[in-house]
């Protein structure tokens, strides 16, 4: 079992810059994909961000793409989130998730379905 807990949400006017954490407990996941969705009000759950066991591959959504960066400190057993020049659409409780053990489970998907364990999330609001 993998216990996610995010951090470093919260209140940023447009513009600025925040970095969500995502803790992880239970064991070792350095073999494990981990990626990053939010869900806005009224709104589905949509991917944000993934990266491989390794870090050495990252997905990123057409929307968060050039500000947005994953990447993650295995040692720490920990994946962030750097969000800079936040928009008011960016507003939503995002969300990281970790891929199951072994084979496939080591490179990111766009699929919230692929993946096993899940946080409780963490809220950003962007105010214009």
């Amino acid at each position: 079992q993998v216990q996610l807990v995010e951090s470093g949400g919260g209140l940023v006017q447009a513009g600025g810059s925040l970095r969500l954490s995502c803790a992880a407990s239970g064991r070792t996941f350095s073999n494990n994909a981990v990626g990053w969705f939010r869900q806005g009000p009224g709104k589905e759950r949509e991917f944000v961000a993934a990266i491989s066991g390794s870090g050495g591959l990252t997905y990123y959504s057409d929307s968060v793409k050039g500000r947005f960066t994953i990447s993650r400190d295995n040692a720490k057993n920990t994946v962030y989130l750097q969000m800079n020049s936040l928009k008011p659409e960016d507003t939503a409780a995002y969300y990281c998730a970790a891929r199951g053990q072994g084979g496939l489970n080591y490179y990111p998907s766009y699929s919230p379905s692929s993946y096993v364990y899940w946080g409780q999330g963490t809220q950003v609001t962007v105010s214009s």
